[in-house]
């Protein structure tokens, strides 16, 4: 979350005001006049916008069915995790460790649960190793980077 403050002209408000809701995910604008009473002050508490510029969210943010399309079984993907000796841990390990703990959390592994709780302490531990700046749900932030990374292999 961040705060935006813009000055304008009057007959520029109405536009910035639509445009600022197109781009981000905004909050109440306030407008109030500048000092000289010429121009407008518009102050507005914002959020990143979960879509690209295009407007389209499942490639930026895709729903846990896209994220997760082709990943391979649970049965396979702690296979894999559990063939990495801790020492050989890298980003690609975390990834796929808080992707199939995300789809255990949601229900969508049969036989393999998991908690919120650990999917979303996965997820924090990805942002970090990321060093990331997330202002979503941390886990829609592991699909995205989850669908990204499977869209790249």
């Amino acid at each position: 979350m961040f705060e935006i403050r813009i000055i304008c002209d009057p007959t520029d408000t109405d536009r910035i005001v639509a445009a600022l809701d197109k781009t981000f995910t905004a909050g109440t604008v306030t407008v109030c006049p500048t000092r000289g009473g010429k121009q407008h002050r518009l102050y507005v508490g914002a959020d990143h916008s979960p879509t690209n510029d295009a407007g389209n969210a499942t490639e930026d943010w895709p729903t846990p069915e896209a994220a997760y399309a082709n990943a391979p079984s649970a049965a396979d993907e702690m296979a894999w995790l559990l063939g990495h000796p801790y020492g050989q841990r890298g980003r690609e390990w975390w990834l796929r460790r808080a992707a199939v703990n995300d789809r255990m959390a949601l229900g969508m592994t049969p036989r393999y649960t998991s908690s919120e709780a650990n999917a979303l302490d996965l997820a924090h531990r990805l942002i970090e190793l990321d060093n990331a700046a997330v202002t979503c749900d941390p886990r829609t932030y592991v699909r995205q980077q989850y669908a990204r990374w499977a869209n790249s292999h």
